[in-house]
């Protein structure tokens, strides 16, 4: 047996029950989004489960009339909601602990009433053994859903009401690391944005006589990509560069591709040399256009559509460009040439119009090792954060599993 559990339970025996024995499944009717009012009777969508509460909530989102909520099931203080239809099977019967007075419940989900710890059988819905019990059970394509008579066959661990009690409060005080260490790195993570973002600003910002203020299309050449999709790449071959990835993988510069296509495909397309600036044409908002990356792979590269490649002359480093293009002053500028609504374009020859100052190359160069350092100082942080609070989940998902291992004897659990 689990020495931790062995411990908590100090020699009394756990009962794997199936749900429809420890207490009343009742399904939920009738409530749309479109029904919700100000104030009124709380209600909760299962919808809200999957995008809006946590595991537990006393308070609910939306409302609904009283006359509404006359005809609707309500669940009261220590109900189990549970969501019975998702498009994934990660999403069927997500849990929330109910401990508010009363609240109207929508379709597609259910309330358990029982008499254990409600948190306790919310924490146990997230674990793997109780996973494997509902893929058993779930059907459907498109949408994936479970029943109300197969979701009273899942078999759960019934401990002692105290044990349920001592499992909840360890979980509890692990979330609460968790999400107190999240807010302080991410407290962190923006205050060093906020402190680069000024530095950056205040170093591109020139006064009279300091540069000289010039086109693009004077500093260098426009050359418009074209034709590369996603469903060209290869596995090896040229190096490609997508521009959707300068949105979502790239940084400011690189010197591998994430992706590569064939020599034939890139005999087509548009080539990329070591120093090249690669430029998003076009997006969904403004912010990611004109969007840029400094390719400094010694192999060259090639690229497609909605993105531009600029070839810097002697005048100015393309990195500087790179860390002008991410200044509100290029922002304004381009948002002059800007073109669409749903889809938003900047042309390459647009692109070239735009005005940037030009300091001298010493000048340049000494902004470029400035911005250099406290941008490899806020990417550190960004990619620590995410790491940071993987390893306190991963840690935290541990331990649940091994306060929730119940010896059984029973195959189906």
């Amino acid at each position: 047996m689990n020495p931790i559990i062995q411990k908590l339970l100090k020699g009394t025996e756990v009962e794997w029950k199936p749900l429809g024995e420890v207490g009343q499944l009742i399904r939920g009717n009738g409530l749309q989004k479109k029904d919700f009012t100000e104030t009124g009777v709380p209600a909760i969508h299962y919808g809200q489960i999957y995008t809006y509460y946590g595991l537990s909530t006393v308070e609910t989102k939306s409302f609904v009339s009283p006359q509404l909520a006359e005809k609707l099931k309500i669940a009261y203080k220590n109900d189990l909601l549970i969501t019975t239809t998702s498009e994934n099977d990660d999403d069927v019967l997500k849990p929330v602990a109910w401990f508010g007075k009363k609240a109207a419940i929508s379709g597609d989900m259910m309330l358990f009433r029982h008499s254990q710890n409600v948190k306790y059988l919310a924490y146990y819905f997230l674990t793997e053994t109780f996973k494997r019990q509902k893929k058993k059970y779930i059907s459907g394509t498109k949408v994936r859903r479970i029943s109300k008579d197969s979701l009273a066959k899942i078999l759960i661990p019934i401990p002692p009401l105290s044990v349920q009690t001592e499992i909840v409060e360890i979980l509890d005080k692990f979330t609460a690391l968790t999400a107190e260490l999240t807010a302080r790195l991410t407290a962190e993570l923006t205050a060093r944005k906020k402190q680069y973002n000024y530095y950056r600003d205040k170093l591109l910002t020139f006064k009279e006589g300091e540069a000289e203020w010039k086109t693009l299309g004077e500093m260098g050449q426009f050359i418009r990509g074209n034709g590369l999709q996603k469903k060209d790449f290869t596995e090896t071959g040229v190096p490609a560069i997508h521009y959707g990835q300068i949105y979502t993988y790239y940084g400011l510069s690189t010197v591998e591709t994430k992706s590569f296509v064939s020599p034939q495909l890139a005999e087509k397309l548009k080539k990329v040399e070591t120093g090249d600036v690669v430029i998003t044409n076009t997006s969904e908002n403004l912010d990611d256009v004109g969007k840029a990356m400094v390719y400094l792979g010694k192999r060259q590269a090639v690229t497609g559509g909605h993105a531009s490649i600029f070839k810097p002359s002697k005048q100015i480093l393309g990195k500087y460009f790179v860390y002008f293009s991410q200044t509100q002053t290029f922002a304004n500028e381009k948002r002059k040439y800007a073109k669409g609504t749903k889809v938003i374009d900047v042309s390459a020859s647009d692109m070239s119009k735009i005005l940037i100052p030009i300091p001298p190359l010493s000048e340049q160069e000494r902004i470029v090792s400035i911005l250099d350092k406290f941008d490899m100082l806020t990417h550190s942080i960004t990619q620590g954060l995410p790491r940071e609070i993987a390893l306190r989940q991963k840690q935290y998902e541990y331990y649940r599993a091994q306060l929730l291992d119940f010896p059984s004897n029973n195959e189906g659990a």
